[in-house]
């Protein structure tokens, strides 16, 4: 059967921001329908959201520089995608922020593995200050954070927590960028740079009125899981209860641990519980010599505890309902949902309900290798940004 093809479709909404997505492999055929869009609606900025598959960001980024100069953006690779039409994969996304609702600057930090924390603070403070001079005293406008960090990093909580402390109060969401779960190299972009191991911190301001929010699908039990012996550098746990890793997780879920995959690890996630509050510490791969590789943080002495997910469908739907309670009407979501949810999403065939839910609810985003919320990084979770229609905000 002939894969379908959407060509470059377009969706604006009503806060006036604009989604172009393709599943064409041609990085300048889409920043030339980026280009006409942006002039359309008179964009100052994008965020850009795309599987490696696809494309390749260097060819992107000089594709955007030919035909889009003076549009400033920033993006990262994908595990998939959050199209106007639900999950997809194998597709770009452009989001359009448009000049006359949305201020908007962006900073691209490499070298995440040697850089100090000190410094992205630092960063961060000034890039708030730098928006805080182009916006002046217009009391009219709030601030949200957004970042985009190398999913094969290592270092996403340190950075998350660096970029929390620089930002004084100003909500931070975001996503870990992902490579379509091959697990060798994520690209980061911003402004016509494009590098692995760094990340990507954009401020916006806008009087677009909106809400940031979370939501996973997991209760935990009393089956725990003590780290015994562990790589924290590479997120690597080699021992369970002084047992070897994969065999004592596979027990204690009831499979057989030659028989593990992601889809397991997805359908059996494992949480650890910080300050009363219960977050997914998802694992990644099994490993040839039974350990486990992680997509977050992890030391000796950490207790787990196996989760029992609940309804994805029923409690995505609660949270939407939620947000739409609290900001009076949802215009779109700007969503970074983690691959693990997707991959447990098709395990329990609830794949299409949860899509239609994504496209009813006019969810963009992307999936992700691990998800920012405020000063945390998450695993297994769907974190969002929530816009209202500009009406509401006059």
């Amino acid at each position: 059967m002939r894969r379908r093809q959407l060509a470059s479709s377009s969706t604006r909404y009503a806060s006036g921001l604009s989604a172009l997505t393709t599943d064409e492999p041609d990085p300048n055929a889409f920043a030339r329908a980026i280009a006409a869009e942006a002039a359309i609606v008179d964009a100052g900025f994008a965020l850009l959201f795309f599987s490696q598959g696809l494309v390749d960001a260097a060819a992107l980024a000089q594709a955007l520089k030919a035909y889009a100069p003076s549009l400033a953006y920033a993006g990262c690779s994908t595990a998939g995608e959050i199209t106007p039409q639900g999950l997809e994969e194998g597709h770009i996304l452009a989001l359009l922020l448009p000049s006359a609702s949305f201020s908007t600057v962006s900073v691209m930090v490499e070298n995440l593995s040697s850089s100090s924390m000190d410094s992205i603070t630092g960063e961060v403070a000034a890039l708030r200050r730098l928006l805080r001079e182009r916006i002046g005293h217009d009391r009219s406008k709030q601030i949200f954070a957004l970042c985009f960090i190398d999913g094969l990093s290592y270092a996403e909580e340190a950075v998350t927590s660096a970029i929390h402390w620089g930002l004084d109060d100003v909500p931070l969401i975001g996503g870990s960028a992902g490579d379509d779960l091959k697990f060798e190299t994520t690209r980061l972009m911003a402004n016509g740079r494009v590098a692995s191991d760094s990340a990507v911190i954009v401020l916006v301001a806008t009087e677009i009125p909106f809400h940031v929010f979370k939501t996973d699908n997991f209760i935990p039990t009393d089956e725990k899981l003590v780290v015994t012996a562990s790589d924290p550098d590479h997120r690597i746990v080699r021992e369970f209860n002084a047992a070897n890793a994969a065999e004592e997780y596979a027990t204690s879920v009831g499979i057989l641990p030659q028989t593990l995959t992601p889809l397991s690890f997805a359908s059996h996630p494992v949480v650890v519980k910080v300050g009363g509050e219960y977050y997914c510490r998802s694992i990644q791969r099994m490993l040839p010599d039974g350990s486990l590789s992680f997509f977050c943080a992890i030391d000796d002495g950490i207790v787990l505890s196996i989760a029992q997910p609940k309804n994805m469908v029923e409690s995505t739907r609660t949270a939407f309902e939620d947000v739409e309670h609290k900001l009076g009407g949802i215009d779109m979501i700007l969503g970074f949902d983690c691959v693990l949810r997707r991959l447990d999403a098709r395990n329990r065939q609830v794949f299409r309900d949860i899509s239609e839910l994504y496209r009813t609810n006019n969810v963009i985003g992307f999936g992700t290798y691990g998800e920012q919320y405020r000063s945390m990084h998450l695993n297994q979770t769907f974190t969002g940004i929530a816009f209202g229609e500009r009406q509401a905000a006059e």
